[in-house]
């Protein structure tokens, strides 16, 4: 598993880079705009350059209404910024149709400028909550638009998490698709270190955190600690190794 730590700013971004060894993605957001509220592109050129060179920067590009061509220019303009993966949260369309138009106009706009870039089609657990696609359509929304990864997150950040909405064994299902269309499959949401076993077991390729490294486990009011960032990692290698070791070899 690929561990996705979320500053909200560079100077959280240089904690980040003081546990490098630990991550290995640093993703962009904004968190008082939403779930996946998108940072100036100022922000992504200052931690691009804060971390290290060989660290994938992520950003997210907002929760985003269902406006393609806005949405794809605000795509570009992350990846003009720096970042190489880019993420797009489905939050204003209500039809996998509407969500595969915007995700085609992100790929094709940010995929022309880098063709190596990578880019995620975001949903939401809680998406019963919003009116917004359904969860288990995220890997199919990806496959069609040339998405290279789909994500559940939680919109509505009020203490739920992602198994309260979307249980594993359903998050397993989202996993298996995502699989099937050749995608990497992330999950997002509250996570917290006692969530790692699950999220090992059912393949989780990348396990995006931003509350569960930050004082007190507050994604608002606390700050992401390089200690907290370590003690993770440590966790979530030994849940792998251990799903690994339990799983007979064929």
């Amino acid at each position: 598993m690929l561990l996705l730590i979320s500053p909200d700013g560079v100077d959280e971004a240089l904690d980040c880079a003081k546990a490098a060894e630990h991550l290995d993605i640093v993703d962009v957001k904004k968190p008082d705009e939403g779930s996946l509220g998108a940072n100036y592109p100022w922000v992504i050129r200052e931690i691009r350059a804060a971390v290290p060179a060989g660290k994938p920067v992520s950003a997210t590009v907002g929760d985003v209404p269902y406006k393609p061509g806005t949405v794809a220019q605000a795509a570009l303009g992350a990846a003009v910024s720096g970042a190489t993966y880019i993420k797009v949260g489905l939050y204003g369309c209500v039809t996998p149709e509407q969500a595969v138009e915007v995700m085609r106009g992100v790929v094709r706009a940010v995929k022309e400028h880098r063709a190596d870039a990578f880019v995620v089609a975001s949903g939401y657990a809680d998406a019963h909550r919003i009116g917004c696609v359904n969860p288990l359509a995220l890997p199919d929304i990806a496959r069609r638009s040339g998405s290279d990864a789909a994500m559940l997150d939680t919109a509505i950040k009020d203490g739920t998490r992602l198994f309260d909405h979307v249980p594993p064994d359903v998050c397993a299902e989202f996993v298996r698709r995502a699989h099937d269309a050749g995608l990497l499959a992330a999950l997002a949401g509250s996570v917290r270190s006692g969530d790692l076993g699950e999220l090992a077991r059912i393949g989780t390729d990348i396990v995006g955190v931003r509350g569960a490294v930050c004082e007190g486990g507050d994604r608002d009011a606390g700050r992401i600690r390089p200690h907290l960032v370590a003690a993770f990692r440590a966790e979530m290698d030994r849940h792998v190794r251990d799903h690994a070791a339990a799983v007979p070899q064929g």
